[in-house]
């Protein structure tokens, strides 16, 4: 009997290490099915359209490499968006200048500013006023132009302006309005589309 238990014995021992790493292999498999989440990294968790700074009766410059103002950019307060690299403005206030020396203003109740004023759209009773052009030996003289719309989209860079909304454009004595415009001060193309109208005064003879 002794040695038909050890043959028992004999036999069990030789499958004691398979059960040994099944029942390991099964413990693993139960921690990590049950180990807890790792935390998300701050990369990968939702981007949130929160300001990360605040600004208030502020004044912003920017200068050409000269040394001489390009254009500046003020409002009652200002918040910054990191997420889009934006800057919203109330009562938002701005003077540019082209490379020639020509000043254009604008006014707004808000504003919308990329990081770098290449891009500013303007929200709420926009006006953009620039001042007239004298007549030089090659090119005639320019009157002084207005825009008014409740949406005004600017790239200033380009000199060129945009809207969805319903716009009044006066050039010197002359005053259009439409439901949209392009308009490209470079190459002094004015496109507008909707109810389009138009009134035209006569030039001055001298």
């Amino acid at each position: 009997m002794s040695g038909q238990w050890r043959r028992v014995g004999d036999k069990a021992s030789m499958y004691l290490p398979v059960l040994i790493m099944g029942l390991l292999a099964l413990g693993t498999w139960w921690l990590v099915r049950n180990a807890p989440k790792p935390l998300s990294s701050g990369t990968e968790r939702a981007v949130r359209h929160d300001p990360d700074y605040f600004l208030k009766d502020f004044v912003i410059k920017n200068f050409e490499a000269s040394g001489r103002l390009k254009s500046r950019l003020n409002g009652t307060t200002g918040e910054h968006f990191p997420d889009t690299d934006t800057l919203e403005i109330q009562d938002a206030r701005m003077l540019s200048f082209t490379p020639d020396g020509r000043k254009t203003i604008g006014r707004s109740n808000r504003a919308l500013s990329n990081g770098d004023g290449s891009e500013i759209q303007m929200f709420g009773q926009a006006v953009i006023t620039r001042e007239p052009v004298p007549a030089t030996a090659t090119q005639k003289a320019l009157p002084a132009m207005q825009l008014e719309s409740e949406f005004l989209q600017l790239w200033p860079n380009q000199e060129r302006a945009s809207t969805n909304k319903p716009v009044v454009m006066t050039r010197g004595s002359d005053k259009f309005t439409g439901d949209s415009m392009q308009y490209g001060h470079l190459d002094q193309i004015l496109q507008m589309h909707g109810r389009v109208k138009g009134v035209i005064q006569p030039s001055q003879k001298p």
